[in-house]
Formats: C-alpha cells, structure tokens, sequence
C-alpha cells in the first residue's frame, strides 16, 4: 500500500502540470498519467458563460454583436485595447452601396452584379465570388440596418477610384465613429456584456473537439503580455473572430512582404497585429491572400498613421482635383483609379538614388468643399494654401508653365467629357479654374490586409486539411481573406465588415448549443 502513494501523488502531480501547460495553450486538453489510451480530455468549467462570444469591436464585431443580440443571444465582445473600435474608429466613415436610396434620389444606376464586377476588377480575379456576392448582395440592406439603428449618413454619394458609378455613402462626421458608436450605444441596450483590456489567448473545445470557448487575459495592458489575469469564458454557439488585420505586426507583415519595413508608416492603429490570426491557424484554419497587403495611396508623409491628408485627398483631391509629379507638373495615372494602381503609380515617384519624390495632389476652394479635414490640414501645415496655380507651383517646387498647362488640358478633358491622358470617369467632374487651391504631398502607407482566413459563406473557419468547417469557430471582417482578391477597393471594408459580421452572427445563433459549466 504503502508503495502505491508515490505513484498516487505522481500521477496527481503531472495531471496539474499538464493541466497548467494547457491553460497557456490553444486547447483544454489533459493528458493521462501513462498510456495514450487512457488520454482523454476534462470538461471545461467557465468563469462566465455566453451564446456567442465576439473577439473584437471594430465594423464587424459590433455588426455580429448587435445582429446577434437582437436574434435573441446572450453576447459577450472582447477587445485588448482599452477603447473599442479599433481600426473602424479611425476609418473614414464610408460604405459602398449598391442600390442605395442617395442613388436611387440622384438617378445613378448600379446593380450588385456591377460592384461585383467592379471589385472583381480591382482583386485581378483573385477574390473568392461566392463571398464577394454575399458582400455586395447584402449592402443596400446593411446600409438600412445601420440607418435604423442611428447611423448617419451624408445626403449625397461619392465616386470613389475603381467604382464604376458613384456608390459611395459616408458618415456624417467622415468617420467610422459615426458607426461604431450608435452601434455600441445599441448593444448596452440589447444587454450585449463589453470587456476592453481582455487579451484572447486561445480557444477551449470539448470532448467532440468544438470550439466551445476562450482563454483570455483580463485587465491586460497592451503590450505587456505578463499583465492581467487568466480566464475562461464559455461560448455555448460559437467564437466569432471579428480581429481585423495585421498592419501594425511589421515582423510578419514582413514575412509576406519583404519591402514593408518599418521604414514605410501605417493608417493601422498600434494593436493592428497578427496574433489573433496565428491562434485560428494553430487550429487549422485555413490562410488565405496573407501576402496581399494594400497601400493606402492618399497618405502624406507629412503626419504619422491616418492623419488629416487621407480624408482631404478621399473626399477632394481624388474626385475633384489632379495628382501631379513635382518635377514635371503633369499627372501620371488616373486618380480615380483603384487603390492598387494608384499606390503602385505613387511608389514609382523616385529619384536616381530611389528615395521618395512625393508627388502633389491639388484642387480649389469648390473641390475641397466638403473635406471636413481641411481646416485640420493647414492648421498643422500638412495642406498648404495658395491664391494662384502659380504661388502652388513655387510652394512645391513645381515648373509654373508646366503646371498651369496641365490644368488647362483637364479642362478642355472635362469640355469634352473625355480624359484622353489617363481615361479618368468624368461622370461628377468639373472645371478647375479659379483658386484658392490646396496642395498637399502623398506617399502610400501600410492601410489593409486582404489576407486573413479562408471562410464559407456561413462565415465558418475551414479548415486547412479538410476544407471543413472548424466547429463552433466564426469569422467576419478583415479577419478573413479572399474576398478581396489582390486589392480593396475603397469603401468596401465597412460594407464587407458589416454584411459579413452580421452574416456570421445569424448563422452561429442557427447553430446548436452545446451544454457549459461554471467554474
């Protein structure tokens, strides 16, 4: 007998030590003492248990939450930042629409099959079509619903580069604010439970290997990883991963794209990593595009991150005013081109030592009217100011001649309703002829990922091996990849964000619950 309490005690020691690695693990799993037959897995017990737990609060996270909290769920979101919204609060604010009622009032004609093949367009064919479709069937509706539940938008439409018709709706306030905060304000009130500070750290599944939870850090600090305490919360529905992109994780953005050093600035806020998404990939999932990381081609290198340039040369220069090289005065590329070429047209911009010639975006007073940035731009004297082309030329150091013949020749383009030089859509142009004019330098910064998990147009995580749906495990956003292809076009996350949050939420609210224990 005596002999057999060594061994007892062995054996409860190693069970607790394993049980220790795996709370730091992807999966709540403990090992037997001593033969593999014998390995089975401990049922998990939460500290707090939900129908569907959201990692994440930015376009897609507070899509999912409020979609599901309104089918009838019991939700919980979590975000390791101590604010909500991440990169969506800093969006500006726009949405492509197809059908939309601005349309419809300014007697644009679009269809859904037309932004289908718009961005099938930008993506060079490498978009996944069955998620493309859901995206683009589903934003007039998502628009309504956003409508509905306090977004509002500008009572005009845009034409933003790479769309074939203006189908763009924006904010009020030209950000995401004006989305995710009504939609915060609406989860508090449907009862939706709202940690920030709560790092995921890995997923728990039960004895038919279904996600059935999460392991987390609470009060966690950013980016002190020993901050914060371990806990467990259980999902009886399923994990939606609404975690965005990886744009700020210069390490691995690298490992896709050696020339994205940490020389070359990012619209991402600072949490803008990869670490959300190697989780999903320990577990199988299927990585997608990784490798397909945009520009944002109306950055200036003036300001850091997002700044006040972006949205001036969004709303103003690209669709009312002319991008031109210092050095000659003269465009180079169609401004309303998609992101992708516009970057790459931008990036060529070198001097014979290739370091950056930062080319010069412009219009006048009635281009940069509706660019609530503008008076953000001078005061920091990122957008500068001039009364004649002449005084903008010697700001930047532009040949004069050259610069005002330029603006002469996209006059006469916009008289006859033909851009011979690059074949710009002339559809909402106008004549640019009389200052002032604001000018403003560009180079392109890190802005979105493409890359992310392969899903089904459940929104379910497949996996690598099997092509088949990792039980319980959700994902929406730019979490995800495929969708669009090698390049976004402008507007499309928010309504990609959207459709695809909700989608994932109404189909793991249709799922079946599982059975969870309290710690």
């Amino acid at each position: 007998m005596s002999n057999d309490k060594p061994m007892l005690a062995s054996r409860r020691a190693m069970l607790k030590k394993t049980a220790a690695l795996a709370a730091g693990g992807a999966t709540l799993m403990v090992a037997g003492p001593s033969r593999a037959s014998e390995c089975k897995p401990v049922t998990p017990k939460f500290d707090e248990i939900y129908d569907i737990i959201v990692v994440g609060s930015g376009f897609a996270g507070m899509a999912a939450a409020v979609q599901a909290a309104e089918d009838g769920a019991k939700v919980l979101v979590i975000d390791k930042m101590p604010v909500f919204g991440g990169n969506s609060t800093i969006n500006g604010g726009a949405m492509a629409v197809a059908g939309s009622h601005l349309q419809e009032k300014e007697g644009v004609k679009d269809s859904v099959a037309l932004m289908v093949e718009d961005m099938l367009a930008a993506g060079r064919g490498m978009n996944d079509k069955k998620m493309l479709e859901l995206v683009c069937d589903g934003t007039a509706e998502s628009a309504k619903w956003l409508e509905e539940r306090g977004t509002v938008w500008k009572p005009f439409v845009q034409h933003f580069g790479g769309h074939s018709v203006p189908r763009i709706l924006q904010t009020r306030e030209s950000s995401g604010a004006g989305i995710i905060r009504p939609l915060i304000k609406v989860a508090n009130k449907k009862g939706v439970t709202m940690y920030t500070q709560t790092e995921l750290r890995g997923f728990v599944k039960n004895e038919d290997g279904r996600i059935v939870g999460v392991q987390v850090q609470s009060d966690y600090f950013w980016p002190k990883k020993r901050s914060g305490s371990p806990k467990m919360y259980g999902a009886r529905k399923g994990v939606i991963m609404a975690t965005g992109g990886f744009g700020r994780d210069i390490d691995f953005r690298q490992i896709q794209q050696p020339s994205l050093t940490d020389e070359l600035d990012s619209t991402n806020h600072a949490g803008a990593t990869a670490d959300a998404l190697k989780l999903m990939m320990l577990e199988g999932a299927n990585p997608v595009h990784l490798d397909q990381i945009q520009l944002g081609p109306w950055s200036s290198p003036d300001e850091k991150g997002f700044g006040t340039a972006s949205q001036f040369n969004t709303i103003a220069t690209y669709q009312n005013g002319l991008v031109v090289d210092v050095r000659t005065g003269e465009r180079f590329f169609n401004e309303l081109a998609d992101r992708k070429a516009r970057a790459d047209a931008i990036m060529t911009r070198r001097d014979d030592e290739g370091k950056p010639v930062y080319p010069v975006g412009f219009t006048n007073a009635k281009g940069a009217a509706q660019a609530q940035t503008l008076a953000w731009g001078l005061k920091y004297d990122v957008i500068k100011k001039a009364d004649t082309l002449e005084e903008l030329a010697e700001i930047y150091g532009m040949p004069a001649d050259k610069l005002v013949a330029q603006v002469e020749r996209w006059n006469e383009a916009v008289r006859t309703g033909e851009d011979k030089e690059f074949g710009r859509p002339l559809m909402q142009a106008f004549e640019l002829k009389e200052g002032p004019w604001y000018g403003v330098r560009m180079w392109p910064k890190v802005h979105y990922c493409m890359g992310g998990v392969r899903v089904n147009t459940h929104s379910e995580v497949l996996h690598l091996v099997t092509n088949k749906p990792i039980t319980g495990l959700y994902a929406a956003g730019e979490a995800t990849g495929g969708i669009h292809g090698a390049s976004r076009l402008g507007a499309c996350a928010v309504a990609e964000g959207v459709v695809t949050g909700r989608n994932a939420a109404k189909h793991a609210f249709a799922s079946n619950t599982v059975e969870l224990q309290l710690a």
